[in-house]
């Protein structure tokens, strides 16, 4: 297969495949480069600058025709986003909870396809999961410097797969204040082996394993939930005074956080508010509502809603993942291979 350079340009249609490795080369794995990217992205949708239909969740019943596990699904994500970067796409990205320990693969993989806006026609093709751990963790980085109290040490992660180690990089690269983790997932090898991979790469970040969820969760400053979990098992009486819950993996807070907490904050509220998620519950059940939400995190961004206003204020990032953060980030990536002559340009048509 030819690469970028070889291949000659101008001889009909093409797109760029970049593969995880083509995008690792061309910066996919820095969380600043996500981190800037997410703002900009924040800041457009509290503009409306974006186009953002409800992202469809394909589900597969079971052999006893039951709904499997709330992780096994494949989600439709397509997005415009306006502003500096004009362009279309969409990501196809599929989970299976038990993928690692069932079949030695990760649990989610996918496909991100981008689309020039002028004629619709596909310009690349690119690997969805690295781009979608580290959009996601930027989100969290996002959150944790508007929501999270100022010069935080301590931090989290319940669940120690991909996800938390992203977002565990993310936060120690991007908040230089931190230097303690406390780490805790049903399998201890799990916690361990994530444990060793931040001590071999943060020799100065201080790691300590947690037989607990509730242990860990109760020291954290900050407090990020990445597991596959399908039912609440964190109640209120957990968090620090003043602490930060960026709610990744959804289904892990009980009720009583999003009625207690000073603030609740989300992506959009469209799309947090529906799949019989823990917030969307409280909404049929007629506890919660907009009226009760503190803002979209881009209205924060853009300086429209304030972030924290107290040292104890308990906030609550519930993050439901939007299209327009992979489309964007994608969409750099895209440039900056294109630029440097990474990936692989595929002939539309022969």
């Amino acid at each position: 297969m030819m690469s970028v350079k070889d291949r000659e340009v101008g001889t009909g249609p093409e797109l760029l495949y970049l593969s995880r490795g083509n995008l690792a080369e061309a910066g996919g794995e820095s969380p600043a480069l996500y981190a800037e990217v997410i703002e900009r992205t924040l800041a457009l949708h509290a503009e409306g600058k974006f186009v953002q239909p409800l992202k469809p969740y394909l589900r597969i019943l079971d052999e006893n025709g039951e709904p499997g596990h709330i992780a096994d699904r494949i989600i439709a994500m397509p997005s415009y986003v306006g502003g500096g970067f004009g362009i279309s796409g969409l990501k196809w990205i599929g989970s299976k909870h038990d993928n690692p320990a069932k079949r030695g693969m990760e649990r989610a993989s996918g496909l991100i396809v981008l689309n020039d806006p002028s004629t619709n026609y596909p310009i690349a093709v690119l690997e969805a999961s690295l781009i979608s751990s580290m959009r996601t963790a930027a989100v969290t980085v996002v959150g944790a410097k508007l929501l999270a109290r100022e010069g935080f040490s301590d931090a989290a992660f319940v669940g120690c797969g991909l996800i938390a180690q992203r977002q565990a990089q993310s936060l120690i690269e991007c908040c230089p204040s931190l230097s303690r983790v406390y780490l805790y997932d049903v399998s201890d090898e799990s916690a361990r082996r994530m444990g060793a991979w931040l001590q071999a790469r943060y020799p100065n970040v201080a790691v300590q394993v947690e037989a607990s969820a509730e242990a860990a969760v109760r020291n954290g400053e900050v407090v990020v939930t990445c597991t596959v979990a399908d039912r609440p098992y964190i109640p209120f009486e957990w968090l620090r005074r003043g602490a930060f819950v960026s709610n990744v993996s959804i289904m892990d807070l009980h009720k009583d956080v999003f009625l207690k907490a000073d603030k609740v904050v989300v992506d959009d509220w469209e799309q947090a508010n529906r799949e019989k998620k823990v917030l969307n519950q409280l909404v049929l059940e007629g506890r919660f509502s907009r009226d009760g939400l503190h803002a979209e995190l881009g209205e924060i961004v853009a300086g429209r809603k304030p972030g924290r206003e107290s040292p104890d204020e308990t906030i609550v990032l519930n993050p439901m993942g939007m299209a327009i953060e992979d489309i964007a980030c994608a969409y750099r990536l895209y440039e900056l291979a294109r630029d440097k002559g990474i990936g692989l340009r595929l002939p539309l048509y022969e």
